[in-house]
């Protein structure tokens, strides 16, 4: 599992998905929230606006689970 520090707290699923590779532009995540499989502690989501927290488990169809953590500052 893979862990992303964060350093505002909170942060959204397409900032994530963003952050981390996933889609190279905001534009792209609505259609990679249809095309692919995303839960978030073990409940499917497709909203690109889902806040994320420090101890949230990010689960993308084909690729290795995130955790978020909080960034040391």
């Amino acid at each position: 599992m893979t862990e992303v520090p964060v350093r505002t707290g909170v942060i959204t699923l397409g900032q994530l998905l963003k952050f981390i590779g996933m889609i190279p532009t905001g534009g792209e995540i609505k259609s990679f929230l249809m095309e692919t499989s995303i839960k978030v502690n073990g409940e499917h989501e497709n909203r690109r606006g889902r806040k994320l927290s420090p101890g949230d488990v990010v689960e993308v169809e084909g690729h290795e689970a995130v955790t978020l953590t909080i960034a040391d500052m």
